[in-house]
């Protein structure tokens, strides 16, 4: 064989190789991290506790950051757990009317899973920052996870298909509200059960996880 016809031979056999670890790579390439809201596009709306007033209903937006894709039986942790709830401006001029004008704390929302396993039952001390609001309109509480948050990690099914997690029909927090006569903060345990509607409301994270 030529020096040329060897050089040649060796750059095909480089290139197969080349290609054959193109491929290997793509199949074990980590899937794409993205962010899951549940409900879509429509908040998720609770009936929540309240000092000095009846229950009243809170606009609830969630979200997660998790891969697109997990392989079988692997363990994955959702990361920036954050969302809002938004107390309209009538429960505003009602908690106005009692004397509160702020809020702080911590919450607690449970979630489940529609396959594989949660290491535990709920998203725990996500923070809830101080805020004293203006007097009406409507208020935003935000809520984002932190380093005290206990996230929990999921575990994916036994076999390939799709997985989805979900809000649950309830979820509290442990708040303080502000008395603005006084300048103190009194304790509050808020729980919130979902609102009953027809049709029922979509409480899940979307997209769906796919599981490979």
């Amino acid at each position: 064989m030529s020096r040329l016809s060897r050089l040649s031979a060796g750059i095909a056999t480089t290139a197969t190789a080349i290609g054959a670890i193109a491929v290997l790579t793509a199949g074990v390439a980590s899937a794409a991290t993205i962010t899951y809201t549940a409900g879509g596009t429509t908040p998720v709306t609770y009936n929540c506790t309240f000092p000095g007033i009846s229950p009243q209903p809170v606009a609830v937006v969630a979200h997660l950051d998790a891969p697109s894709s997990v392989v079988h039986s692997t363990t994955v942790t959702p990361s920036n757990v954050n969302g809002t709830a938004t107390i309209s401006s009538t429960v505003h001029s009602l908690l106005t009317a009692v004397g509160y004008d702020g809020i702080r704390g911590t919450a607690s929302v449970p979630v489940s899973a529609s396959s594989g396993t949660l290491s535990q039952p709920a998203a725990t001390g996500l923070n809830i920052p101080q805020v004293i609001y203006p007097t009406g309109g409507a208020i935003t509480v935000n809520i984002a996870q932190v380093a005290t948050s206990s996230i929990p990690n999921w575990t994916a099914p036994s076999a390939a298909g799709t997985a989805t997690l979900s809000l649950t029909s309830s979820l509290s927090a442990a708040l303080e509200f502000h008395k603005k006569s006084t300048n103190t903060w009194t304790p509050w345990a808020m729980s919130c059960t979902l609102k009953a509607t027809s049709p029922v409301q979509n409480t899940s994270f979307s997209p769906s996880i796919t599981v490979s």
